[in-house]
């Protein structure tokens, strides 16, 4: 005979944006999802849940409804609800949240979902680095999902870059810290004991740079392609960290937000490129105007993917295939670490 669970009491906050019955169903999927109510147990009835929290029939009818859709619980006829097998945790579930589609960002995923192989299922969720979409997906799925995996990068109203706003840190205090996992970036801005894995941009671009200093102090001045203003802006930190290196070395530099069509060369400049299409489009005038590259125009693109590789541009990158690698080995491991992810230069001969 199965065991009956506890009364489960639920916590409904009045000020809530979400209507009660999913308050409900995320409660007690929390409760499964974290173990407190077994494989195969049976849960209360809908007239013991709706009497116990004073909420309606109508309510808890919904909210089994929702946990019958998530796979988390099976009905029985006459005799009442269940845990089922897709609710254990012998095969986990994650929900990993990526601010972009992207070569590098890809890599990560799927270098984690390689790691886990068949023990967890991994739905991934492209946030565009919007704060409402964001949030949107993490109310929806944070219930459902054993970990959630968060690569942080924001947009703030004035189309910059941040590691996180208010309203989105409100929304990740609200995941269980052992089921949480930061990825990419800063985790500074999070209180408790969870795992992160993160750049440290300012630090990383610096030392790479000094990998590549004995190259790049053959060139007259060092310019970095840096948009202030993006759909998908860039860590700050790198553009803190490029001034620091430069001056710290005496070196002339400049920044410009993009490589126009009609970018005049000088000789002996070199340039960092974050954005590909800016690389494209210096590769491509490059070409066009005779010139050699890693000769007369040096090239550093920033993030290595296998195109980058295959065409010869020497890169700062951390290495993301151990990103991911790395999350998904703590994961099942089930252990709690801050890990700064490696990071370096690769030599080519664009530079």
């Amino acid at each position: 005979m199965a065991t009956k669970t506890k009364n489960i009491i639920i916590d409904l906050k009045m000020n809530s944006g979400d209507p009660k019955f999913i308050q409900v169903a995320d409660s007690v999927a929390a409760e499964i999802l974290d173990g407190k109510i077994k494989l195969g147990e049976q849960l209360p009835s809908i007239n013991e849940l709706s009497t116990k929290n004073s909420i309606s029939r109508d309510t808890a009818e919904k909210a089994y409804k929702i946990l019958r859709d998530r796979k988390l619980i099976v009905s029985v006829m006459g005799s009442g609800n269940f845990v089922s097998y897709a609710g254990s945790k012998a095969k986990f579930d994650v929900f990993f949240l990526v601010n972009k589609p992207c070569t590098y960002k890809m890599e990560v995923y799927n270098s984690f979902v390689d790691t886990v192989g068949s023990k967890a299922h991994v739905n991934m969720y492209v946030y565009y680095c919007d704060e409402q979409l964001f949030i949107n997906a993490l109310r929806k799925n944070m219930n459902n999902h054993n970990y959630i995996v968060i690569m942080p990068h924001f947009r703030n109203s004035k189309k910059n870059h941040v590691n996180y706003t208010n309203r989105v840190l409100k929304a990740i205090e609200t995941i269980p810290k052992d089921r949480l996992l930061i990825l990419d970036n800063s985790s500074a801005e999070i209180t408790g004991n969870f795992t992160a894995i993160y750049q440290d941009f300012k630090q990383d671009i610096i030392h790479a740079l000094t990998e590549a200093f004995e190259k790049l102090k053959l060139y007259k001045k060092i310019i970095l392609v840096f948009q202030t203003q993006a759909s998908f802006p860039y860590p700050i930190g790198l553009l803190h960290g490029f001034k620091e290196f430069c001056r710290d070395h005496a070196l002339e530099f400049d920044i410009i937000e993009e490589v126009t069509n009609d970018l005049e060369f000088r000789s002996k400049d070199a340039y960092i490129t974050i954005d590909d299409n800016d690389l494209v489009h210096l590769v491509q005038q490059v070409k066009e105007k005779n010139l050699k590259l890693g000769k007369d125009v040096g090239v550093i693109s920033y993030n290595e993917t296998p195109l980058k590789a295959l065409l010869d541009i020497s890169v700062l990158s951390t290495d993301f295939k151990a990103m991911g690698q790395k999350a998904a080995e703590l994961i099942m491991n089930n252990k709690t670490e801050v890990f700064k992810n490696p990071f370096g230069y690769i030599e080519r001969n664009s530079l």
